[in-house]
């Protein structure tokens, strides 16, 4: 009887710790998009990808690197919009609220390279 309560108590204190979320598969076009980016000489900043839940659905954010250049959303391997960057600094306004209503950031990915 010992053995058992034993064995109960075990599964009940295993069974309730937390997990760690699985991770999530990078598609395809974001992964085509780093290795673009490696082909690159290193940058400082370096390159990164975020992962965002925007509008309902989850979607990759690559913040500008450099003055001009604006960053870039992408949902489906599709470019939503430019939240931010570019010459005025503002992206292309396609989605001026991306800074207030994305969600839960998670990096995806960084360049780590040295320049």
């Amino acid at each position: 009887m010992k053995t058992f309560v034993s064995c109960v108590s075990l599964a009940v204190i295993l069974g309730c710790q937390e997990k760690e979320p699985a991770p999530v598969a990078i598609p395809d076009c974001i992964q085509n998009v780093m290795a673009a980016i490696r082909k690159e000489p290193p940058f400082n900043p370096p390159a990164k990808v975020y992962r965002y839940e925007f509008r309902g659905e989850p979607v990759y954010y690559i913040p500008a690197r450099c003055c001009d250049i604006p960053s870039v959303v992408i949902a489906r391997c599709d470019t939503v919009c430019a939240p931010d960057g570019g010459f005025s600094g503002k992206g292309d306004g396609r989605c001026p609220e991306f800074a207030k209503e994305a969600k839960n950031p998670v990096l995806v990915w960084e360049d780590t390279r040295s320049k």
